[in-house]
């Protein structure tokens, strides 16, 4: 290696070096000192169990019904917008979602559960590739294929091993990275600030996910936490298709 290259690779890292432990780094980590985690069972056990109209779980299932409108809404601002491929697989994540999820909540069990978590993890690959494109660099836009496929692959590995740690990291740490990419790399668009309110509503849904029997309980067994993470993630995507749709590109300095 010459020294101009070594020296390319030193610019590289000093830039970016936060990003590689926040991202492989991390991984590496959580494989080595994290033993493997298991799905528990009672996962399953859902606090709002009703049944109307005949269908079992029936708020669970039907809060499903915002992922399919607001995920046809961001692939129409995508295409319209010319957002680019991974923007648009995040809203053909969401749309997949209300299927997935609805079929899940249907029946909850671990083979169902699979196909809510794989168009998760495809939309969150998606984001993930667009936010890297956007504030690192512009050639990682290629990075969607090999995200996407690392994304599912975590599905199979928790289906095959009931192993969580993978799909752990694929859900996670794109959260952990976005303060990161926001401190240390300019923004190329507007509006900002509904990508601050789409991670907060994110955030919510998975605070409300934990509670889910005590928020049922304290809305008098009228909305659980669970339907309530739902509506809360349809809200977060939202703001996501609105950032796209209302954005326009910052001028260089």
């Amino acid at each position: 290696m010459g020294n101009a290259e070594s020296t390319q690779y030193a610019h590289v890292w000093r830039q970016h070096w936060l990003l590689v432990l926040l991202g492989p780094g991390s991984l590496a980590l959580l494989f080595a000192l994290v033993p493997p985690l298991p799905q528990d069972p009672a996962y399953h056990a859902f606090a709002d169990a009703r049944t109307l109209f005949g269908i079992p779980n029936a708020l669970d299932v039907l809060s499903n019904l915002p992922f399919l409108v607001v995920g046809l809404y961001g692939v129409g601002i995508a295409i319209r917008r010319r957002a680019g491929a991974a923007w648009l697989t995040l809203f053909v994540g969401v749309t997949a979602v209300s299927a997935g999820s609805a079929w899940y909540h249907v029946a909850p069990d671990s083979g169902t559960l699979v196909w809510d978590r794989l168009p998760m993890t495809v939309g969150f690959m998606g984001l993930f590739t667009a936010l890297l494109a956007e504030y690192v660099h512009p050639t990682l836009r290629h990075a969607l294929i090999p995200m996407v496929l690392l994304g599912a692959g975590s599905v199979f590995w928790w289906a095959a091993t009931d192993d969580l740690r993978l799909y752990g990291w694929v859900q996670f740490m794109p959260l952990a990275v976005l303060p990161v990419l926001v401190w240390k790399y300019r923004p190329k668009y507007t509006h900002r600030q509904l990508l601050f309110a789409g991670l907060g509503a994110y955030v919510a849904a998975k605070v409300t996910e934990h509670f889910d029997a005590l928020i049922f309980a304290t809305f008098a067994d009228l909305l659980s936490g669970h339907t309530l993470k739902h509506l809360l993630a349809a809200a977060a995507c939202l703001l996501l298709a609105e950032m796209i749709r209302r954005r326009v590109a910052l001028s260089d300095p």
